[in-house]
């Protein structure tokens, strides 16, 4: 039976990640438990808490047991969930075996597999990129006559039904879906809400001896760790990778406060999975009219407009999509992105570029950028020097040219300079300060190769 679970935390404390722990723990006594599935969901929706994840896990129980161990699912996100919390409205989702025998990827009944399967598919992928309704997930469960329970308002249910489809999807297809690896620590209880104690020099040396297997550890370019939230939550911190071998060793030399529990989930984290992508410039031109405020999405055009900087440090540029004469949408580096802003601020007028990122209000949050195509016919003018003495000259009067009052010399037009650009072409991010836990590090972008020019935020 695979088991979904969603929305238990709220911005004053718990994690979805920590009641699954828990739970993968308390059922081995029923039955083998997978590895948990941690699937981050649509990172722009309004409704969300704080990290937008919900959880997955399998148990192999027998079916005299499977009503055992809903109840002990359904008495822990009871007494764990944030049920106080307005924003809180939990939600599981249990998928029997009789639905996963029936739905062997590849198997016999192609028919009635690949239906089940889109239909699971579908809805996974429009978690994680667009914006769904609780009725599509009732619809959805009650179709395929999955059991479920809820509290307060049923929206749990959509990410539920999502990490259980995920894990549906990678028992029969396990590379169908870029994922990742996430260690998590857990405080003990008693210290819950209070400071963290993590030294910081040993998250350093685990940076230093596994990235870039591990990545997102720590932000050297703003000497910040990053493996740790902020929020009162039982999370001690995080490691993130590709590689669980790297990730345990990181684990290892580690020091900090002792730890109740520790849980590997298996996870889309970065991956890039909630970025719309258009396939062909007349796609995008096409798209503009209908791009949509919470979505995400990677656009090509051409910068409309020098970049500046407005109040609170945030940098803004007009960008004309690609194929579309008329109308520009903007791009916005924050102030959190840093030195990222840096970047945005050397572009020009006329260069090309690729822009990745959330869209509202006509606006991209940038996450990434393709610096494609440079203009590199960018003058200015100046008064001419004079050859005598190698001073600018002044101007005579309006059409009279420049003139030299001590050297008595005259020049009629002024001096054009070409101006070097001071970027480079290539693929830019936002430091591990400011990316989101589903954004894709450039790193992982550089070990798969066949991308050059990538310039890594560390």
């Amino acid at each position: 039976m695979i088991i979904g679970i969603d929305d238990t935390d709220s911005i004053e404390g718990m994690c979805t990640t920590y009641l699954c722990a828990v739970l993968v723990a308390e059922l081995k006594i029923y039955g083998e438990v997978s590895t948990p599935r941690l699937v981050r969901l649509n990172p722009c929706v309004p409704f969300k808490t704080r990290g937008n994840g919900a959880v997955s896990f399998e148990i192999n129980v027998a079916l005299e047991r499977v009503e055992e161990v809903k109840e002990v699912v359904k008495a822990r996100v009871s007494e764990l969930s944030e049920v106080q919390a307005e924003g809180t409205n939990p939600g599981v989702v249990f998928i029997h075996d009789n639905f996963l025998r029936t739905v062997r990827i590849g198997g016999e009944s192609e028919t009635a597999e690949n239906e089940c399967i889109e239909i699971l598919e579908n809805f996974y992928e429009t978690a994680v990129r667009g914006i769904l309704r609780v009725e599509q997930a009732c619809e959805i469960i009650s179709k395929l006559q999955f059991d479920y329970f809820v509290l307060k308002k049923k929206r749990g249910l959509i990410g539920a039904l999502a990490a259980a489809s995920f894990l549906v999807i990678q028992r029969g297809k396990p590379d169908y879906y870029d994922s990742t690896f996430e260690l998590v620590a857990y405080r003990l209880r008693e210290r819950w809400g209070t400071s963290r104690f993590i030294e910081e020099s040993s998250v350093w040396k685990a940076d230093e001896d596994t990235y870039p297997l591990t990545w997102d550890t720590v932000d050297i370019e703003n000497n910040r760790l990053v493996l740790a939230p902020h929020s009162p939550c039982p999370v001690l911190f995080g490691i993130r990778g590709d590689s669980v071998d790297a990730i345990y060793k990181a684990y290892r030399v580690i020091r900090a406060e002792p730890v109740e529990r520790e849980m590997l989930f298996i996870t889309n984290q970065g991956t890039d999975s909630h970025l719309i992508t258009a396939t062909c410039e007349e796609t995008e031109a096409e798209a503009e009219a209908e791009l949509q405020d919470y979505l995400s999405y990677v656009l090509t055009g051409v910068v409309a407009s020098d970049p500046r900087t407005i109040d609170g440090g945030h940098v803004v540029f007009a960008l004309t999509l690609a194929g579309k004469t008329g109308g520009h949408i903007e791009c916005i580096a924050y102030e959190p992105t840093k030195g990222f802003r840096n970047i945005i601020r050397k572009l020009c007028s006329g260069d090309k570029v690729t822009v990745y990122g959330s869209f509202k209000n006509r606006t991209i949050n940038l996450e990434k950028i393709e610096l494609r195509e440079l203009n590199v016919d960018i003058k200015i003018e100046k008064n001419p020097v004079c050859e005598g003495c190698g001073k600018r000259m002044k101007s005579a009067g309006r059409s009279q040219g420049y003139r030299c009052k001590r050297c008595k010399t005259h020049c009629s037009e002024k001096e054009v300079q070409i101006v070097a650009r001071e970027v480079e072409t290539g693929l830019y991010e936002v430091p591990a300060v400011a990316r989101r836990h589903i954004a894709k590090p450039l790193i992982r972008v550089w070990m798969e190769g066949g991308i050059t020019n990538i310039h890594l935020s560390r």
